[in-house]
């Protein structure tokens, strides 16, 4: 297993809408699913979509238990139903370090999905597992949570991040050059 670089809004390939798998069970897919929950936990976060670590296939690993003992693979999900009711839920986002804020979303939903060796299956949730799911989905359409907040407030989060990657890009010259 491996650690997986994640991508930072607002890097564009933040918003590429990712393929189906299409081919199930293979070493490749359960490499790919293995790191990618390595690099959930380690963040730590409770989902990643492949998508944010440059990889755009329809492939989710979620885990929302305190202790991150019960990994969900979702592969080429779709949501099937979504309540009426709504719910506003703060999010954060791996890509999008440091920023939460609140995002509205239908309350429940009815998710299906495939394993990692092409067995469907459905998952009904609600609370953390319902926004989750719809936050990594939403990034499976190359869409990030701050794109559901105010124009000014997604500006200044950009403005915020980038001005953080000069700076750490700044650090890593200014070490490499002591050496």
């Amino acid at each position: 297993m491996a650690l997986l670089d994640i991508l930072r809004y607002p890097d564009p390939r933040l918003h590429k809408v990712a393929k189906p798998v299409t081919e199930f069970g293979t070493e490749r897919l359960r490499k790919l699913v293995a790191d990618m929950a390595e690099t959930m936990y380690d963040a730590p976060g409770v989902g990643l979509a492949a998508t944010q670590v440059d990889v755009h296939e329809r492939v989710v690993t979620i885990d929302v238990t305190e202790a991150q003992e019960k990994l969900m693979v979702f592969i080429n999900p779709d949501i099937t139903w979504a309540s009426e009711e709504k719910q506003v839920y703060d999010e954060g986002c791996l890509s999008v370090p440091g920023v939460y804020d609140g995002v509205e979303r239908p309350a429940r939903i009815k998710v299906s999905a495939f394993d990692v060796d092409g067995k469907p299956f459905e998952v009904e949730a609600d609370g953390l597992l319902a926004v989750c799911i719809q936050h990594e989905m939403d990034h499976l359409m190359g869409k990030v949570f701050v794109e559901y907040l105010s124009p000014l407030k997604r500006n200044r989060i950009k403005a915020k991040l980038q001005k953080e990657e000069r700076g750490m890009q700044r650090d890593a010259a200014q070490r490499a050059g002591r050496r």
